[in-house]
């Protein structure tokens, strides 16, 4: 029994209980809604999705069991071949749908904006915590540098949904860093008054996204199809929904991309409201106990680390579902554990698996 219980403490010492709760119920919320979303008969999705949640739980438990200091020490070499893969796909990235965001590898293609999700802030909270006992308004500067110069080439790609994203992570780090009232002021005055000069720069069917948000129904068969059509699934759910399997929105093939963008959709209109207000409960304790954790981290690094992938979450959770609830434009977010996918999927159990590593090591970094 002794043997059992040391295995069992080795394997499961560094998993913060609740925040693994919590993650384990959603992803099976996530599961349960994908079945239905892929038509209710066809496994094949519902398989491959349980491959990615292994895999990714994998990914969750081996982070989890790194030290924060080890995880500083790989902030900047992460960073450098995040940097460099970017520049190669600038230089040499294979083309799809019009974007070039995929670099071959001959065994396989990836995409090296995925990287940067988990490398930007690991290294801004990195650097800060190098200069923490003389931050200066140039530390902040410099830090701005390292957050433009990759989201620069994610936009150049195009693909302007993940460069806001991670821009959205690296401003969480440089927020919780300190950053000043003033200059956050002066910031967001800035960005508003280059809106004009930015709608000139952006790509035709970026604008069309912003003008389908604001009128739907000038391009009900086109541009506006995605957002008529999940709105429409909402609203059917009523109180209660309609019950699992038994949505039509998705059912039909009225809803596009059901089982990524668009789940959130098919949730509503299944469970209702009731459903929605369960769900949004579970985001909430997931991100309270988040943000426990980053709150009793034992150093700055852990503390902005934590925060940032923390709020990343939040980020991911409100666009998916401002864009499908039509108060956003639809910019290709999924929902965070829900949405079939396993790229967003290991990386954002990556993420959690580093806010386990915060906790868990919390005493041992302090000393």
């Amino acid at each position: 029994m002794r043997v059992i219980s040391r295995l069992v403490n080795r394997l499961t010492g560094h998993i913060d209980g609740p925040l693994f709760i919590g993650i384990l119920v959603l992803a099976g919320i996530g599961l349960v809604v994908l079945f239905s979303a892929s038509g209710g008969t066809e496994y094949d999705r519902l398989y491959a999705q349980l491959r990615n949640l292994g895999l990714a739980l994998v990914a969750l438990w081996v982070v989890a069991n790194v030290p924060p200091q080890h995880l500083m020490r790989l902030a900047l070499p992460m960073y450098v071949v995040g940097l460099v893969l970017l520049i190669a796909v600038a230089i040499a990235g294979d083309v799809r749908l019009g974007a070039r965001r995929w670099l071959n590898l001959g065994v396989t293609s990836i995409q090296p904006s995925e990287l940067m999700k988990l490398a930007l802030p690991l290294t801004l909270a990195w650097y800060f915590h190098r200069h923490q006992t003389r931050l200066k308004i140039r530390d902040f500067a410099i830090a701005a540098l390292l957050l433009v110069v990759p989201v620069g080439l994610i936009v150049k790609q195009p693909d302007l949904g993940t460069a806001l994203l991670i821009s959205s992570s690296g401003f969480f780090v440089l927020f919780l860093a300190g950053l000043s009232w003033k200059l956050l002021g002066g910031l967001v005055v800035l960005v508003a008054g280059s809106l004009p000069i930015a709608w000139h720069f952006m790509h035709a069917y970026q604008r069309q996204r912003v003008l389908t948000l604001l009128d739907p129904t000038s391009d009900p068969l086109g541009a506006g199809y995605h957002i008529i059509q999940s709105t429409i699934a909402i609203g059917s759910g009523g109180k209660v929904g309609k019950g699992w399997l038994n949505g039509t929105q998705g059912h039909l093939d009225f809803l596009p991309e059901r089982t990524t963008d668009f789940i959130f959709a098919v949730f509503s209109e299944e469970f209702g409201l009731v459903g929605n207000i369960i769900l949004l409960l579970l985001y909430l304790i997931i991100i309270a106990r988040s943000l426990m954790i980053a709150a009793n981290a034992g150093t700055l690094f852990g503390r902005l680390l934590a925060g940032a992938v923390t709020l990343t979450f939040f980020t991911y959770a409100f666009v998916n579902m401002g864009m499908v609830s039509g108060i956003l434009p639809v910019v290709g977010v999924p929902l965070p554990l829900v949405s079939y996918g396993g790229t967003a999927l290991v990386t954002m159990m990556v993420g959690f698996g580093i806010l386990m590593s915060v906790s868990t090591h919390r005493k041992l970094v302090a000393t």
